[in-house]
């Protein structure tokens, strides 16, 4: 463990060059996955390259651009998988604003982590560009979904078993009645639409989108319209493998823009010890082919390894 600890940091002070054994950087990934506290511990020692702020340790950006040479054939993917979880999230939501990046990844992280998680997420964003997540959201998206994106970046949904039924039908029905006298167009900017998306947690609002399907016969998602923001929303809440497994297969398809092949990268490296094994037996599903085998046949050398290794080939 000490010499590949020492082959990383090397590689990560800048120096490693074609010295640095690409192979045993890749074998780290295998030794370290589902291991947090590991490199947690690599962060707080490297003080060269990882700078305790707060309760996370943030890369530094100068090393940032360094190491994008010295890590092109991983195409990044080892210092996002070393970077603290928090850091990595608002970095890709900062991405949103300044880079391009679909909005659909402020949704995702949103509403796929944790409360505790996304206020972590938060924090860090503050730290690192000294604004808050919310009002850059608000200043730099002006479309029609701006409001329900700052609603949910600003939630801190309860995360209890306890869901109130009855309540659970009448937001259905509320939603139903909403959706048939607003239209779609206008439903991304209703304030209840909003309010209950934003506030409630995840399990009353699987209730909701239950008992939706019961009174109407079909999914909600349905009824949305071409509102692609209220769709994601409602996918990552009650179904987050389903939006994971089609936010990673456009990153194969042909003609896919850089974002679009970002996300693959993006959903392993957030997801390698959260809820992996699902979202492979949803892309098989889905798609009729096992997620390993796309990778094998769409990426190459040691990103194609970490990759592999990451979804537990």
């Amino acid at each position: 463990m000490a010499d590949e600890t020492l082959s990383l940091k090397k590689a990560f002070s800048g120096h490693g060059g074609f010295g640095v054994d690409e192979t045993t950087m890749a074998a780290m990934v295998t030794k370290w996955r589902k291991q947090p506290d590991q490199k947690s511990r690599f962060r707080s020692d490297f003080s060269g390259f990882f700078t305790k702020i707060g309760s996370i340790e943030k890369c530094e950006d100068d090393y940032l651009l360094r190491l994008k040479t010295e890590f092109s054939r991983f195409k990044n993917i080892m210092v996002l998988w070393l970077m603290h979880p928090w850091e990595r999230d608002a970095r890709w939501m900062h991405h949103v604003m300044h880079k391009s990046y679909p909005f659909t990844v402020i949704v995702e992280i949103a509403c796929t982590r944790t409360s505790e998680e996304l206020l972590g997420a938060k924090r860090a964003y503050q730290a690192l560009f000294n604004h808050s997540v919310e009002e850059d959201v608000a200043y730099h998206i002006k479309e029609s979904y701006s409001k329900l994106l700052v609603g949910l970046v600003s939630s801190f949904r309860y995360e209890g078993p306890q869901v109130d039924n009855d309540m659970a039908k009448w937001e259905a029905k509320a939603l139903g009645n909403v959706i048939k006298s607003a239209g779609s167009g206008k439903l991304i900017q209703n304030e209840e639409v909003i309010r209950i998306l934003t506030t409630r947690s995840k399990r009353h609002l699987k209730a909701t989108f239950k008992h939706y399907k019961e009174l109407h016969g079909k999914p909600i998602e349905e009824d949305l319209g071409a509102n692609l923001c209220l769709q994601e929303t409602v996918k990552c809440i009650d179904k987050p493998a389903k939006y994971f497994s089609e936010a990673i297969n456009i990153a194969f398809k042909e003609g896919a823009d850089k974002p679009s092949k970002l996300s693959l990268t993006r959903v392993i490296i957030s997801r390698a010890d959260v809820d992996m094994e699902e979202i492979k037996e949803t892309y098989h599903k889905q798609f009729g082919v096992k997620l390993e085998d796309m990778i094998t046949k769409n990426t190459h050398g040691h990103y194609k390894d970490t990759l592999l290794t990451l979804i537990g080939k």
